[in-house]
């Protein structure tokens, strides 16, 4: 038999491209879905502390493990109460939203001052008054809310500030609903409950320049090949006479915003010794706050911000309890 050649094509989808790194560590969210009860925030955020595995009872009714213990990687989220900072009223058209006005709470906590470009003195009262009289022209309102790090152990101290979007429920239920939460803190349970099913935008992890050997698996030439082993065979034909953005290039790899559709919320709870290994994450520490245990694995290293939403695309079958959590593992990661 003569030899085969292996199928080995470039790994990574071109719908990617051009493969640049991110504005900024915080994902940013272009889409918010529509959601029939509220009016409820639709998203919140927290920080990465690390993963374990856990014992959960299978509740697909048409697994052949339905009812026994099986296995799940699952991944720790330090998720201390956000702060309402302010409310956005957006009016649109055709061209997408404009701001229409914005009340932000009378007093700040003393970290946003770190934050460049807050005002000064706000006054929320006036502008209370302009979102009611306009409220015909409001198409969606927004939070700012802001994360508090102090209460983590991610070693910083200015908060992460970000738009959330109210959702449900009329106009004027959404404008009550804000007025409500302006100034005060959001806990994560209020937003999300257990078993629900969300979506997870973060910052991937950098890992730099990288040739086309790593950015893309293509095969290393052999031995006796020109100029080099780790490059690409043949940048193209002659005719086009130039570079196609097929080929695989070196390039930045990772750091790159992604979002990961339907992680199912395993457990909420306030006590973080339950998840904190013993010494406990590498590269975090202890979670001291409240946390979220998600399964399977999220885009980013620890310590980077990650901000969780309504799921875009819901799954068909989702079990109507919280999912049964008997085991959660926590063995060193040190091996100690």
């Amino acid at each position: 038999m003569g030899h085969r050649k292996k199928h080995a094509p470039k790994r990574g989808s071109l719908a990617y491209l051009p493969r640049g790194r991110a504005a900024r560590p915080t994902g940013r969210i272009r889409y918010w879905p529509e959601v029939e009860q509220g009016p409820v925030l639709l998203g919140f955020a927290g920080y990465k502390a690390g993963m374990t595995y856990v014992l959960v009872v299978e509740q697909k009714s048409r697994s052949p493990n339905y009812g026994k213990e099986v296995v799940y990687p699952a991944t720790v989220m330090d998720v201390p109460p956000m702060i309402i900072c302010a409310i956005k009223a957006y009016s649109g058209d055709g061209n997408g939203l404009k701001t229409l006005t914005e009340a932000w709470a009378d007093s700040l906590p003393e970290d946003l001052d770190r934050i460049k470009g807050l005002p000064k003195e706000p006054k929320p009262s006036g502008n209370f008054d302009k979102m009611q009289e306009s409220l015909a022209e409001v198409v969606e309102f927004r939070v700012l809310a802001a994360t508090q790090p102090r209460l983590t152990s991610v070693p910083k101290k200015k908060p992460d500030i970000m738009e959330i979007k109210i959702g449900g429920g009329t106009t004027e239920e959404q404008f009550d609903y804000a007025q409500k939460l302006l100034g005060k803190t959001v806990a994560v349970e209020e937003v999300f409950k257990e078993g629900q099913f969300v979506d997870a935008v973060s910052v991937t992890k950098g890992k730099g320049w990288q040739g086309p050997v790593k950015r893309w698996g293509i095969r290393i030439l052999q031995h006796k090949s020109n100029k080099t082993k780790r490059g690409v065979g043949a940048l193209g034909p002659w005719k086009p006479p130039r570079i196609r953005y097929t080929v695989p290039r070196a390039g930045q790899m990772g750091y790159h915003q992604r979002t990961e559709f339907n992680k199912r919320i395993l457990k909420i709870s306030e006590n973080g010794e339950e998840v904190t290994p013993k010494g406990g994450f590498l590269r975090y520490g202890v979670v001291r706050s409240k946390y979220v245990l998600l399964r399977g694995s999220i885009p980013g290293p620890t310590k980077r911000l990650i901000r969780l939403r309504y799921p875009a695309r819901p799954p068909g079958e989702v079990a109507e309890r919280p999912p049964q959590i008997t085991h959660i593992s926590l063995e060193s990661p040190q091996g100690a």
